[in-house]
């Protein structure tokens, strides 16, 4: 199975993504913003970043672009619920900086397994 890394800032969200993925096999660790999550890929590295954007601290977007300098081949799926219209929804942004994919919050835990599985076939 994959070596995972989930970011995001909410403490019911992340654990809940974390025991999913671990469910399914998956080696997972967390971290609750960016900085945490890249001191982290430098220690070992991750198949794949699950990370939210909107976070204190280093968020999401800053983080892409991040991995996508130091870790080209990383997969990254970002995932908000920051979608407060068109000037504030980030996913588009996200893409275009280099997510494989993008995930809009709330989700079925369904979908997420499913993206998850896609892209890491990738």
């Amino acid at each position: 199975m994959a070596s995972i890394l989930i970011v995001d800032d909410d403490e019911d969200l992340r654990p809940m993504l974390v025991s999913v993925l671990v469910d399914a096999g998956h080696e997972v660790r967390s971290a609750g913003d960016g900085g945490v999550a890249l001191r982290l890929l430098k220690q070992a590295p991750a198949d794949l970043v699950v990370t939210d954007l909107v976070m204190p601290e280093k968020e999401g977007l800053e983080l892409i672009q991040e991995v996508r300098q130091l870790f080209p081949h990383l997969k990254v799926i970002a995932m908000s619920g920051g979608v407060w219209g068109p000037r504030h929804n980030f996913l588009p942004v996200a893409s275009r900086l280099g997510a494989d994919r993008v995930l809009a919050k709330p989700f079925s835990v369904h979908t997420f397994m499913d993206l998850v599985s896609e892209v890491l076939r990738m």
